[in-house]
């Protein structure tokens, strides 16, 4: 999911949304991947080994 998708998504405002996606990158929540495509665009997602944990 892109920051434009989530900011769409959720209603909050850009800048909420840069300092959270930052903030669960940091911890390892989240992982980015950046576009092929488009260099300036990120694509976010749970880290497969946070996916892990909260199954366990």
């Amino acid at each position: 999911m892109t920051q434009k998708e989530l900011i769409m998504e959720t209603s909050l405002s850009s800048r909420t949304v840069r300092s959270a996606l930052m903030r669960l990158k940091e911890e390892g929540v989240i992982i980015e991947r950046h576009s092929f495509i488009d260099a300036r665009q990120s694509f976010y997602g749970l880290d497969n080994a946070v996916i892990g944990m909260t199954s366990a």
